[in-house]
């Protein structure tokens, strides 16, 4: 098979050939048709995750079809089509995945990162970890549902019941959980870089009220804010915005050092937590309410050889929506 593949951080994806993986008992072998190219994927690339498997193939937001499975595969068919997320293999039996928070799983691996992802024709993944897709998406557009729709979801949920809420970063992420924010009836406010007055345009068309740049105060308290950019010197900004009470989550997986701040924007019961991956769980009930919405995922795609010019793009915010490469 055709892969895209990282030998050394830092360093440009290789267009290579390798075998075609075989899958174990428990596993499903994917012809891949479209993966995601996620914020995620440009902090291991770039060498800000550390430790990832190498070479590796990146890649954690998978659709395709299931080729072949392993003896013990009983939950698919072959030709099926399936979605890949970040989370691909837990223990099962530690404290965190006994009580519901797979997500924390110490022995956790991720696609893309420990275990080889979608930036190739083919992949392999754990039957428990794949979830069949919603009809009403094609292969690309159900691509960004697999990292951005699902933390998106997550970190929609950590906020309870606000009603004002802040995004700050309108990239893939926050264009379709402004959509979902919307259905359930809440106020969204998009901050974006310093002028970036299309990502602003873009994110009034997809309902939000106000949108303007991440330094600048939103013209109401917030209830909540959600980060997607991964700058750590927007936690201050967004504890200021919140009232008190509110809740301020970090939904990347990285993000830049936060500087200190005084006491007194975090005193009032304001709350600052992290989104961690996700569970099966959120895949399930996320995958379910997606076509009811509906979300329409805006995506621009790319050919599978193309990889690093859609992250070059992703790096520099070129990309409106969620980038995806396709395979022929």
């Amino acid at each position: 098979m055709r892969a895209m593949l990282l030998s050394t951080p830092g360093r440009p994806l290789q267009w290579t050939e390798l075998p075609q993986p075989v899958p174990g008992p428990q596993q499903i072998l994917i012809r891949i048709r479209a993966c995601g190219v996620c914020r995620t994927d440009l902090h291991v690339v770039d060498g800000e995750l550390p430790r990832p498997k190498l070479p590796l193939i990146p890649g954690h937001e998978i659709v395709g079809t299931i080729e072949a499975k392993g003896d013990r595969v009983e939950r698919f068919a072959i030709g099926q089509r399936v979605g890949v997320p970040w989370l691909g293999w837990t223990c099962g039996n530690c404290r965190y995945c006994r009580n519901a928070c797979e997500n924390l799983c110490d022995q956790a691996r991720f696609t893309g990162y420990t275990l080889d992802g979608g930036y190739a024709e083919f992949a392999l993944a754990d039957q428990r970890f794949a979830f069949p897709l919603p009809d009403e998406y094609g292969d690309a557009e159900a691509a960004p549902l697999l990292c951005a729709g699902l933390i998106g979801y997550r970190s929609l949920r950590m906020v309870g019941d606000a009603r004002r809420i802040g995004i700050y970063g309108f990239g893939a992420a926050a264009h379709i959980v402004a959509q979902v924010a919307r259905h359930e009836g809440r106020t969204v406010f998009a901050f974006t870089r310093q002028g970036d007055t299309a990502a602003q345009e873009f994110a009034r068309q997809l309902g939000a009220v106000w949108a303007g740049d991440s330094d600048s105060p939103p013209p109401e308290e917030l209830d909540a804010a959600i980060l997607y950019a991964p700058a750590g010197n927007l936690v201050p900004l967004a504890l200021r915005a919140v009232a008190k009470g509110g809740t301020v989550v970090c939904a990347g997986i990285h993000m830049s050092d936060v500087p200190s701040f005084p006491y007194e924007i975090l005193w009032g019961e304001r709350m600052l937590r992290s989104v961690a991956n996700l569970t099966r769980r959120d895949g399930e009930e996320f995958l379910a309410l997606a076509p009811k919405v509906p979300v329409r995922t805006e995506v621009q795609t790319f050919p599978l050889a193309e990889a690093n010019e859609a992250l070059a793009r992703l790096r520099s915010s070129r990309i409106r929506g969620a980038a995806v490469l396709v395979t022929s």
